[in-house]
């Protein structure tokens, strides 16, 4: 048998790395949580044309059962999910964590952890890739869990328990924490608490993985507001929260190491003669720090803001429809050139364009059927 040449040998070598190459400068990689009961359901893989905004989906590629909500590791090709009910191995609302083969973008798991709590629904890494942050909804906790060395989880190493009520008759019966966020300085733990109307702050110990309890402990939103999401300006200095239960925005000044933030901006996610039901999801800002999005299920839009320069103050610009029902997630591609909305009830995950003048959802690009969608990812193989 002839043997082929190093020389040849070679050329395929580097035919294929160019071709990966190729890919990756003309694609982004999206993965999409979603909320599926099914045995086929979980973590969904799409691809979007950098220049068309064209989407073509690749299907399932990890197989979880309600991979509500999705997280990169910062530094490496890991990501991580939460699942209520949903891990491959038990029965227990848990986290899971996969390595990301970077020719394909599939998923292989490396392990589970369940949590101390229930009904997780919000996960984030913090900027070294040392901890994972987990919110549960259901029972009101925030929980702390170690990465190990090949980015596996380790077993939790703290979880703070959050008391109380609210006014809302129904949604507001304990705690719900909803999400968990470290500021951009990596030193405070932002837990916005649905029930408590309440960011809950918490100083983070990142040699030990621990929390320990910011004086004040928390940062009161309006009663009935129900914060879910936060997302800091890229300058570091302002927070933003959207509130699920009243649909509105607030916009705080922040500082470390000032006693808490400081409101100074109250505003509605919804047109003024809007009057039907209206629960908002998702807060996200554009890269270049001048436009503030925010989803509104019920209204099923987009309600979009120019950020005004130094200050931080919203001014509301107008809404644009998702092309579905639902809009539970949507993001931002990282140049800023598209969003990508998740339309949990109508099973669509739609691409627009973004107008870069006015910061305005322009012409729908394309569309996709992914089932219950509830979370999108932009990846960046590492």
């Amino acid at each position: 048998m002839k043997i082929p040449s190093l020389c040849f040998v070679l050329a395929i070598l580097f035919a294929g790395t160019a071709s990966a190459e190729v890919e990756t400068e003309t694609l982004w990689r999206i993965y999409i949580g979603t909320y599926s009961n099914s045995d086929d359901g979980g973590i969904h893989l799409l691809e979007m044309d950098k220049t068309t905004g064209a989407l073509h989906s690749h299907g399932v590629v990890a197989s979880v059962k309600n991979p509500s909500f999705l997280a990169a590791h910062p530094r490496e090709n890991f990501l991580y999910c939460v699942g209520r009910k949903s891990t491959l191995e038990t029965a227990e609302d848990g986290v899971s964590a996969f390595a990301v083969e970077t020719n394909d973008g599939s998923l292989r798991l490396l392990n589970q952890q369940p949590v101390h709590g229930s009904g997780p629904c919000h996960l984030t890494v913090d900027p070294q890739g040392r901890h994972l942050f987990v919110a549960n909804y259901n029972s009101g906790s925030v929980n702390v869990f170690p990465l190990n060395k090949d980015a596996s989880l380790g077993t939790i190493s703290d979880w703070k328990q959050h008391v109380g009520s609210g006014t809302h008759p129904s949604r507001q019966d304990g705690p719900h924490a909803h999400s968990a966020n470290l500021d951009p300085a990596g030193q405070i733990l932002i837990a916005a608490d649905l029930g408590l109307d309440k960011l809950m702050l918490y100083h983070y110990d990142p040699e030990k993985g621990l929390l320990h309890t910011h004086d004040p402990d928390a940062a009161a939103t309006p009663a009935g507001a129900g914060p879910r999401h936060v997302v800091f300006h890229p300058s570091g200095t302002i927070l933003y929260v959207v509130n699920e239960l009243d649909n509105t925005l607030i916009a705080y000044n922040y500082n470390p190491s000032a006693t808490k933030p400081e409101a100074f901006q109250y505003i509605s996610t919804l047109p003024d003669n809007f009057t039907g039901n209206n629960t908002t999801a998702e807060i996200r800002i554009h890269p270049s720090g001048r436009f503030l999005y925010a989803s509104n299920r019920g209204h099923d839009s987009i309600a979009c803001f120019s950020i005004t320069p130094i200050t931080g103050r919203l001014q509301a610009l107008g809404h644009h429809h998702t092309g579905g029902k639902e809009p539970r997630n949507f993001n931002i591609s990282p140049d800023g050139a598209f969003m990508v909305v998740a339309n949990q009830n109508s099973n669509t995950v739609v691409a627009f364009s973004i107008n870069e003048e006015t910061g305005l959802p322009e012409a729908e690009k394309s569309r996709v059927e992914v089932p219950a969608p509830v979370c999108v990812l932009f990846y960046n193989a590492r």
